[in-house]
């Protein structure tokens, strides 16, 4: 009796632990929840520009984020020091918006790329942002580059 009483309780335990760990899978978001989440950060990440806010800004940068342009800003305080003159007129010099968005199945890494607008609406480039998912589900921009248009039939 004792026996099998110690082998309903072991069936039981098992079966708590597999439910358990099946609810902690099914509350991890899947790829295209995550894309979403990337293309919110993206658009606030914009507006930023738009509201003028450089503190703002910095706040979506990663400490080791590297963004590309005439030269190579290194670690959260250089693109914040590099980036400020954008934020010191009270226009905007340009904007931008998430156009295409993809993440990794592992969720980790996402890239983000899109239009880059003049004050006047014209496109002027395309940006490419790679955003990484932080230990707090946040997701912080690592790798940024722009270049100008690419032409529309270009896959």
């Amino acid at each position: 009796m004792g026996v099998l009483r110690m082998n309903r309780r072991v069936g039981w335990l098992l079966v708590v632990l597999l439910l358990s760990r099946g609810s902690a899978s099914a509350q991890e978001p899947g790829v295209g929840a995550l894309a979403e989440q990337v293309r919110a950060t993206e658009r606030a990440f914009a507006k930023t520009m738009a509201d003028r806010d450089h503190e703002a800004f910095v706040s979506f940068l990663s400490g080791e984020a590297v963004f590309l342009g005439r030269t190579t800003l290194r670690g959260k305080a250089q693109v914040a020091a590099g980036w400020k003159a954008y934020y010191d007129a009270p226009l905007a010099p340009f904007s931008w918006e998430p156009e295409r968005v993809e993440v990794l199945d592992s969720g980790t890494l996402a890239v983000s790329t899109g239009p880059v607008y003049d004050p006047a609406g014209k496109r002027v480039g395309t940006f490419v942002s790679t955003w990484r998912r932080e230990p707090d589900g946040s997701w912080k921009i690592v790798l940024d580059s722009g270049c100008p248009p690419c032409p529309p039939d270009r896959p």
